[in-house]
């Protein structure tokens, strides 16, 4: 598979456009948006330098969805040291999963599976985390938060592979309990309880060149640059003694 790294922060309108016409198109059945490096079917590589885009592009898809207004306060974007944060908060009553339950509802489906569609384009790893508030689940003795988060998170792992997302792809499933609380001052608020998806970055080989960079350098190289030998001249020897560094 072939990878893409583009830096989107400082690159110009066209190549922006072309990571947005990615998230559209990354087959390249429809129209090609920006350059030719959309709608080509390679993969775009989410790196520190574009992870800011990816955000946005998410955000706009989760806008298109039916009643997302009524969600857009619960779910939470961050970019962090390990990648994009994505978090969806739970309320009092329950909106991403049945109240003490892993069972994922209506509104929590259709979220993991648009998330589910987007991050499957990409070639970034994948974890996916589940958090409780400190409230002792009460419902069964030999059942409780650690129970309860780590099968949250597989939950959310299970449905988002049947929507997009790679077996492969996914590198982590962590159940934290309450042990990662959002708001420590608050422990029993419902927005302690919550499944956390991270993009993780995919970092550039050391010395690796963005491609107008090397295009640069390519197009800078030629055989004038180089002074010619005169007729007799030859390569400077090293006097005895001397060494070569």
């Amino acid at each position: 598979m072939a990878i893409i790294v583009i830096n989107v922060l400082n690159t110009s309108k066209p190549v922006k456009e072309a990571v947005a016409g990615y998230f559209k198109d990354p087959s390249g059945s429809g129209k090609k948006a920006g350059t030719s490096m959309t709608g080509t079917g390679k993969a775009l590589t989410v790196s520190k330098d574009n992870m800011d885009k990816l955000k946005d592009e998410l955000q706009k898809s989760m806008a298109q969805m039916k009643d997302f207004d009524k969600l857009k306060n619960q779910v939470e974007m961050t970019i962090t040291q390990e990648g994009l944060r994505i978090e969806l908060l739970e309320a009092e009553s329950g909106t991403f999963f049945d109240l003490g339950s892993s069972r994922p509802t209506v509104k929590g489906q259709e979220l993991m599976e648009m998330l589910a569609d987007e991050l499957g384009k990409l070639p970034n790893k994948i974890s996916i985390e589940g958090h409780t508030d400190a409230k002792p689940y009460a419902k069964n003795r030999d059942y409780g938060n650690w129970e309860l988060s780590a099968d949250r998170a597989n939950a959310a792992r299970r449905l988002m592979q049947t929507k997009g997302i790679r077996a492969d792809q996914v590198s982590q499933v962590r159940g934290y309990a309450d042990q990662k609380l959002r708001q420590p001052d608050k422990p029993l608020d419902a927005s302690n309880r919550r499944i956390s998806v991270i993009v993780h970055y995919v970092e550039k080989p050391p010395g690796a060149e963005e491609p107008e960079e090397a295009d640069k350098h390519e197009e800078g190289k030629s055989e004038g640059d180089q002074k010619p030998k005169t007729e007799g001249e030859s390569e400077p020897k090293v006097e005895s003694g001397e060494k070569e560094h």
